[in-house]
């Protein structure tokens, strides 16, 4: 008897899973990841132009179709987490697999034999990397891709799982973790195109890259360690299985006339339940020939307690789940070429900062990889003021709790990115002036007596935008995808980067190609940017953002939010009632 008494105290002393105490293990493998992929992407341009010596626009191609490739996995790494491997398992196994490309990166930066000699001669006559240089590196970014791809839409979603939102203790506590997440990454982001970079450029690339690499090594054993306090969410089930099942049955069943009352189609809230918590997703008039997915015959058997084949039959709620992710393509398509136009700031800005003159001091000189220290200062004082200020002074004007609507600071951004690439043509131009008074034009690695604060403006005005627009883009993704893809929804904002960085190469390698003349020149050079015409990018792009940004101000006034269900308990002279009402947004 006393032996079964302190088994049930043993029980119920027995601390809970989750919590506050499980966040340095989660936070120490993305500080370390971000550490790895910003300290190497800052200064990859650097890299591949200088150890590997590829001509500028393969470099520039390399860099944006990695970063492509990097943020396009993780749609792959959401699959296999929900459907089946779990969030742990799955950052696990990403980070094991993320960990031997940064060891093949650093053995290849470290040995003579796996990179091209050092160009020779004032001329600077290089040899450019073989095909199985080319072969080591492309296998290690690969490797780190496919790495980042199962621990990006993971982590988020792995951490927020540590809190009980059904525990009114712990739902603040989701929150805290959220803010956590962004300050440690920004944190992360800004050490890596500091002291990193510096480390690159002034001690080496074996240090640059090696860093990084046991940092992410002893963030996986951090990681594993901490695995008895994690609370791990059996898979629920992937999300694309759903959206394909009620395509294939609104095929099947393609020539069966509509029903005459919405009210008809089939619903079942019993199967809805686990992804219906915040409420039910309500009938919407558009996009009908997704309903026939919901029509009833005799074919499908169904009975009162029997769950139906989902490949011929759906609900009401699956179906507006699809509708609800069709819905949300135009604007997650508008976010892209803001993406484009960020992405010049690893290649084409960073070439023009290593033509300027960036001392501070006599002895110290910024690394030129570090100058997207001033996008990321610039991103966290917008986010700081828009919080703080921004949003408690439009809240008065709108009576929003929002200050203003996702889509209105989305806008916001575009528009402010439109001004960035604008600016970025003008002091392009003014750099090339001082060069050509300098004599200096011919000289493609000579330093020009012009400062690279010239670039800040630019540099700021891509934080800024990126604070409104990526973060707006993220919260539409939160509010507007179905509740049971909200991990899912990472995965979708990944991807827009991902296509954002692949327009880049196309753009980069059209440009080149069809600006080229006779005589060799063209607006995007391989080895002198001096007598290129980047002036003419940068506007090309500012034009292509502003039609852009019509065609998002378009999308968004005709954007449908999704319909969605909330119940409510009110008293009234009979007694209890519960009322549904359309959930709004603004």
């Amino acid at each position: 008897m006393v032996n079964m008494e302190r088994k049930d105290s043993h029980v119920k002393n027995k601390r809970p899973k989750g919590g506050m105490i499980t966040m340095p293990f989660i936070f120490a493998n993305e500080i370390c990841e971000k550490l790895a992929v910003v300290g190497f992407g800052a200064n990859m341009i650097s890299y591949l132009t200088l150890q590997l010596n590829l001509p500028l626009t393969k470099a520039a191609n390399t860099l944006t179709n990695f970063s492509g490739t990097a943020s396009l996995t993780p749609l792959l790494g959401a699959f296999i987490s929900d459907a089946y491997a779990g969030r742990f398992w799955t950052i696990t196994i990403a980070s094991i697999i993320y960990q031997i490309g940064m060891i093949c990166l650093t053995i290849s930066a470290v040995l003579p034999k796996l990179r091209p000699p050092p160009c020779k001669g004032d001329n600077q006559v290089c040899q450019e990397a073989n095909s199985e240089q080319l072969a080591i590196l492309y296998v290690s970014l690969l490797l780190t891709a496919i790495g980042s791809g199962g621990i990006r839409p993971c982590v988020v979603a792995f951490g927020a799982d540590q809190f009980d939102e059904k525990d009114p203790k712990q739902a603040t506590a989701t929150w805290k973790f959220f803010n956590w997440y962004y300050f440690c990454m920004g944190i992360s982001m800004l050490v890596a195109v500091t002291v990193v970079v510096y480390i690159q450029d002034n001690i080496g690339w074996g240090w640059g890259l090696g860093i990084p690499t046991v940092a992410m090594g002893l963030s996986i054993i951090a990681f594993f360690v901490g695995y008895p306090l994690y609370r791990n969410l059996d898979p629920a089930g992937s999300p694309f299985t759903r959206l394909v099942q009620v395509l294939v049955a609104a095929f099947r069943k393609r020539n069966l006339p509509m029903v005459s009352d919405p009210k008809l189609l089939y619903e079942n809230h019993d199967l809805d339940a686990p992804i219906s918590v915040a409420g039910m997703l309500l009938h919407s008039k558009h996009m009908k020939f997704l309903d026939k997915a919901a029509i009833v015959t005799a074919e499908d058997g169904i009975k009162s307690s029997s769950t139906p084949n989902l490949w011929r039959l759906n609900t009401v709620h699956r179906v507006e789940e699809l509708k609800s992710v069709i819905r949300m393509g135009p604007i997650w398509a508008a976010g892209i070429l803001l993406i484009t136009a960020y992405a010049q700031q690893g290649t084409f800005s960073l070439q023009q900062a290593k033509t300027m003159d960036r001392h501070l001091t006599k002895s110290f000189e910024i690394p030129a990889g570090s100058m997207s220290v001033f996008t990321l200062t610039s991103m966290l004082t917008t986010i700081v003021f828009y919080d703080r200020i921004f949003v408690p002074l439009t809240r008065k004007l709108t009576g929003s709790e929002r200050g203003i609507s996702f889509l209105t600071r989305m806008g916001i951004g575009f528009s402010i990115s439109v001004l960035a690439t604008f600016v970025a043509g003008f002091v392009e131009i003014k750099r090339k002036q001082v060069a050509s008074k300098s004599g200096l034009l011919d000289k493609p690695h000579a330093i020009i007596p012009i400062s690279v604060f010239w670039l800040i403006p630019q540099y700021c005005l891509h934080g800024v935008a990126e604070a409104f627009m990526s973060i707006g883009h993220l919260e539409f993704f939160y509010d507007q995808s179905p509740e049971s893809m909200r991990s899912t929804a990472m995965a979708l904002f990944w991807m827009a980067i991902s296509v954002g960085n692949y327009i880049s190469t196309l753009l980069v390698s059209m440009v080149h190609k069809f600006s080229e003349k006779p005589d060799g020149s063209n607006w995007l050079p391989n080895n002198n940017l001096n007598k290129g015409k980047l002036e003419y990018f940068y506007w090309l792009i500012t034009l292509l953002q502003v039609c852009n940004l019509i065609y998002y101000l378009f999308c968004a006034k005709l954007y449908t939010f999704k319909p969605i269900q909330v119940h409510s308990t009110t008293q009234d002279s009979v007694g209890e009632r519960e009322d549904v009402e359309l959930k709004t947004h603004v």
